[in-house]
This record gives C-alpha cells, structure tokens and sequence, in this order.
C-alpha cells in the first residue's frame, strides 16, 4: 500500500498462511492492517465508539469471508470494502434506532417541545443523518469508482499513486474519481431534496406558532458542503 501502508506481499504470505489453518496468521493480519482499517471506520462514522465496533466487526466479516477471497485484487483493497460496508450496515442500524425513539419520543411533541436548538432532537441528529447519506452515498458507487474516492478522500493519495495501487493509469484514474464525485453529488442532492421536503411537511404540521416555538422559522433545509477535497470526511 502507499504511503507507509501495509506490504501487500507479506499480506499475501500471511492470508495464504491464514487460509492453510495456520492460527497465529489472523492475529498478524490484524496488527499490520490495523490503524488504516481503523482509520476508514473513523471517518466514514466520525467518532470512536462507531469506529471501534466497525473495526470489529470487519475483521469478524473479514475473517468469515477469508475462504471466497480469491486474490484478483489485493487484500488491503479487499479490506476496505469490507470496512466501507460494514460501516454501512452500521450507520444505517444506529439511524433506525435514532428515529425510531424520536417517534415514541414526539407522541405529545406539543406539550414537551424545547425551543431551545440546542436541544432540539432533529438538530442534534442532522450531522450523524448527512454522514449516514454519505456513506450509503459512498456505497452505491460501482466499486471502481468507490475505490478511488477512499483512496483519494480518505487515504489522500495522489493522482499518481491511486494509478500505481490500482494497476491503472493516472489518466484513469482522474477520471474514476469527477466520476465518482458526480454521482455522489447527485445521490446526496436527490437525499437532501427529499430531506427538504419531510421539513417543509414537518413546518406545516407545526404551523406558524408551532415554527417559532421550535426555532425553525423559514430556515432553509439542511445542507451537505461537498468539498472536492473532502468528500469523505
């Protein structure tokens, strides 16, 4: 890998040692892919806990999945769509449970409503909500694409080492990556706009007195800052 990565050769060696029953070889595949599968987890859930248990929960996966991985790519790459799933599958349970104690918790929303944004539920949640579009966002992308926006946007490679790392050429490889930064930009802004919409709903059903009690006034909807450089953060 780049920049300081794991050595895909000494990788190989221990996944094929791994495959073969040997039991020490998992516990080195984890202390060498460790800190870059860790990092990934972080910044596609933005805090450690979430980072923590998508860790492990990948190499749980990762370790099932071990028999069926045939090679055509290489294992670090393998791991990071293991992680970027994983992530998924994550976020998307901890949003159900988010919204589904939001629901029991406004059953008598106008007797218990706090103005106050700081305590508002819905404002609170919106940063985990847009990181939650992101990364299903992220993996919708066909994996070609996908892989270069990680290796780009999470890894910070350059043009010419997402080439060298994915065997193609750096021409290439600037292409996946307006590509994939295009589609992201649509699926966000086709999430955002129906976003937009559920609030306008939400606005009517509080009324006029019900919006200045809870701040909303005529704000705008929520909005995603797709930095070029920072699509995955």
């Amino acid at each position: 890998m780049a920049r300081g990565g794991p050595d895909e050769a000494a990788l190989k060696v221990l996944v094929d040692a791994a495959r073969r029953g040997d039991v020490h070889a998992p516990e080195d595949l984890v202390r060498m892919t460790w800190a870059s599968t860790y990092t990934l987890a972080f910044r596609l859930t933005g805090n450690e806990e979430d980072a923590l248990d998508v860790t492990q929960e990948t190499y749980l996966r990762a370790f099932r999945g071990l028999p069926r991985f045939r090679g055509e790519a290489r294992f670090s790459t393998w791991l990071y769509r293991v992680t970027a799933n994983c992530a998924s599958s994550h976020l998307s349970r901890s949003w159900r449970s988010r919204h589904d104690q939001l629901d029991l918790d406004q059953i008598d929303e106008a007797s218990v409503r706090d103005g106050r944004p700081e305590h508002d539920p819905e404002a609170c949640a919106s940063a985990g909500d847009e990181r939650v579009m992101l990364a299903r966002a992220l993996l919708e992308l066909p994996w070609r694409l996908r892989q270069v926006v990680v290796l780009r946007d999470v890894y910070d490679l350059s043009h010419k080492s997402i080439a060298a790392e994915l065997a193609i050429s750096e021409a290439a490889a600037k292409v996946r990556l307006q590509r994939a930064r295009k589609l992201l930009r649509e699926d966000l802004g086709r999430h955002l706009h129906a976003l937009e919409r559920q609030d306008l709903r939400r606005r009517t059903r509080l009324g006029p007195r019900g919006r200045q009690e809870d701040g909303t006034g005529d704000v705008a909807g929520p909005v995603v800052d797709m930095d070029d450089d920072a699509v995955a953060s």
